[in-house]
């Protein structure tokens, strides 16, 4: 069937097709140009009664397969179809090894698997793309089932962490369960069933960061308010002997900024009663004792008003707030091994609020105000159970037994649902979560010796060109996708709208499994992406039945058509089924 070299342009070869006829089975089967010490493998593109199109995509020499073509074919070599070994170097062995792992079976080549080596994926950052519908979480679920349940090789000591968006994988990798040296652990915001265990984020946990992103801080300015805050929540849920004097001190300036802001006799009395009213403490409220020559009065008395509007007794009361002593927050120690609730985190940032001087300040107050606000609506939500923790615990111990079953078995794969929280509290937990892990293993004193693996459903909820960047100085995802690699932080985004993914998170990617996409603008990430995909290969992908996929990166040789086998059991995800619904 295939005769001479016609013509070469570039990487495109035009042969003779001998036969006169256009066979459509052969189209993107590969062909062997081969000569004295080496093969050139080309994919047919397109097939007429004339000639035949081919694509240069690669060289096997010394039985090894090089993608890219360094010397084209001579114009008297004769095509041939590959065989079964030659294709092997280039799809993967066809059975399982341990440093490869079975994506599915070539869409191509009947009875024969694409496989991908385990460093080349799971050591990568990866996106899974695909319109809704077309098979993401199949495909998901049928690559991590491979990986745990289908092979016969273990690896029991991986930590694989799938936040789920829409609770889809709950039952999918149960069988885990079943197979000596594995484990599957379920984490969800709202536990229904015994074997779902209540996600826990404990307060202390958290840095100056973690706050900013918790509270949705939009402004690096108010940081410095979340700095003061972690270090007063300390202060004020520890035994140091100078917490009054520090609170005197902190309540003294504020009332002393009152009575220096040149507001009226009555707006200042009443500034100060409200204040007083809600901060105060043994030594300093308003029934504290102002001693003067001949009589004492309360300080509450020292703010009467006279006829004329004056406050008579602001002088003794400027000198009764300038003598509480000034207490320095560096020189209290923070210390370890402490814990503190959401409502001592409150109480603090309150004080914090008031340190600052916002009370008096009504352009910082309202800025600074919101973070209070939004604190108080997560303590009085139903997502404050989340951070109820009684025990302390350090970041290391949560982590180790994050990754462990109840029998202090290690469980390799973490499921944690979504599904009962709204968009923004589920992106600040994928944010909390990632930075603690990214944080464990860039502190390891053995680089990589612990790789965690996140994968996240509809990634472009949480993986956005937000403002973080603004505030604390990084996207967190952003960050993971720059440096994690080479800690063994490792993420995959699953999502329908690469459009909607931060730019810089996607493009630090290595591998691409790419389902059916339509937008547009999808469309065109994922062709800006694929640098060695053809413009025929890219036009397949809005027309690829459920469950194929074109499969690129660092962990394939050259792109490829793969269809996944289904799941067993499915993700709760599969489409409504109306003609039962409805009749």
């Amino acid at each position: 069937m295939f005769g001479k070299i016609i013509k070469i342009d570039g990487n495109m070869c035009q042969i003779e097709n001998l036969k006169k006829e256009a066979h459509s089975e052969l189209m993107n089967c590969h062909l062997i140009f081969e000569e004295m010490n080496r093969k050139v493998v080309g994919e047919i593109t397109e097939i007429s009664s004339q000639d035949i199109n081919v694509l240069l995509v690669g060289e096997i020499e010394n039985n090894i397969f090089s993608p890219g073509v360094v010397k084209k074919p001579g114009s008297n070599t004769i095509a041939r179809i590959i065989t079964g070994n030659e294709l092997e170097l280039i799809i993967g062995k066809n059975e399982v090894a341990k440093d490869s792992l079975i994506i599915g079976e070539s869409a191509i080549y009947k009875n024969f698997n694409i496989t991908i080596p385990l460093n080349s994926f799971f050591a990568n950052h990866s996106a899974i793309i695909g319109n809704t519908g077309a098979g993401k979480s199949c495909g998901v679920s049928r690559i991590l089932q491979n990986l745990f349940i289908k092979s016969p090789l273990k690896p029991i000591n991986s930590h694989i962490v799938l936040f789920d968006a829409y609770g889809e994988y709950v039952n999918t990798f149960k069988e885990m369960n079943n197979i000596p040296g594995l484990g599957f652990k379920k984490y969800t915001t709202r536990p229904q069933n015994e074997d779902e265990l209540l996600l826990k984020i404990p307060p202390h946990f958290l840095e100056v960061d973690d706050l900013a992103i918790l509270l949705s801080a939009n402004s690096g300015d108010q940081i410095p308010v979340l700095e003061k805050t972690l270090k007063l929540v300390y202060i004020f849920t520890s035994e140091d002997p100078k917490i009054k004097e520090y609170k005197n001190d902190i309540i003294a300036k504020c009332l002393l900024d009152i009575l220096t802001s040149g507001k009226s006799g009555s707006q200042m009395r009443d500034q100060i009663i409200a204040v007083l009213s809600h901060y105060n403490t043994e030594s300093l409220n308003l029934d504290s004792i102002i001693k003067q020559p001949g009589y004492d009065r309360t300080l509450k008395q020292c703010l009467i008003i006279d006829d004329q509007g004056k406050m008579n007794a602001i002088l003794l009361v400027t000198e009764f707030l300038q003598k509480f002593e000034k207490v320095s927050l560096d020189n209290i120690p923070i210390g370890q091994g402490f814990i503190y609730t959401l409502n001592d985190l409150y109480y603090a940032l309150e004080f914090a609020l008031i340190s600052e001087g916002t009370l008096n300040n009504a352009s910082s107050y309202n800025k600074n105000n919101i973070l209070k606000t939004r604190l108080q609506t997560i303590i009085n939500s139903e997502y404050a159970s989340i951070f109820e923790v009684k025990e302390f615990i350090t970041k290391e111990m949560f982590i180790e037994k994050l990754f462990k079953k109840e029998n202090n078995m290690p469980a390799q794969l973490i499921n944690i649902n979504l599904s009962h929280v709204d968009d923004r509290f589920a992106k600040i937990i994928t944010k909390l979560y990632s930075k603690l892990f990214f944080t464990y293993t860039t502190k390891l004193e053995k680089r990589g010796s612990f790789s965690i693996n996140i994968i996240l459903e509809e990634a472009h909820r949480y993986v956005q060109n937000d403002n973080d960047i603004n505030v604390i100085g990084y996207n967190i995802f952003d960050r993971i996708t720059k440096e994690g690699r080479k800690y063994g932080t490792l993420l995959t985004f699953i999502t329908q709208r690469p459009s909607e993914l931060s730019g810089t998170s996607l493009s630090q990617c290595a591998n691409f499994i790419v389902f059916r996409i339509f937008h547009p603008k999808d469309f065109e990430i994922v062709k800006n992406i694929s640098t060695n995909v053809t413009e025929d290969s890219l036009e397949k992908l809005k027309t690829l039945n459920p469950g194929t996929a074109c499969v690129f990166g660092t962990g394939f040789k050259i792109p490829l058509l793969v269809k996944l086998e289904l799941p067993l059991p499915m993700p709760e995800s599969t489409s409504l089924k109306l003609n039962e619904l409805w009749y």
